[in-house]
């Protein structure tokens, strides 16, 4: 899949694969949402796993749906990593 955006596919299939998940839940901020029908291309075609794409309102990291069912994994794509060290939160 090309786009203007590295969205780390091999990070999250190396998880799917890792924890074994059935079901994943993908959540994309705005200006992503075009790219999830492709993400839900590649790992259908790498994995057997069913993918949910949340098209609802997505505010960071700490936002994730609480009303799901039935997932075994979450990937939230276009978020910094975030460390918490003894200064203080970094990215």
């Amino acid at each position: 899949m090309e786009s203007l955006y590295d969205l780390e596919l091999e990070k999250v299939l190396k998880e799917i694969k890792n924890t074994n998940a059935k079901s994943v839940l993908l959540q994309f901020p705005d200006g992503l949402k075009m790219y999830s029908n492709k993400v839900v291309d590649e790992i259908h075609e790498k994995t057997n796993t069913k993918c949910s794409i949340w098209f609802g309102d997505c505010f960071g990291a700490c936002d994730i749906p609480l009303n799901i069912k039935n997932i075994d994994l979450v990937v939230q794509f276009g978020h910094n990593k975030f460390i918490k060290n003894t200064n203080g939160w970094s990215k």
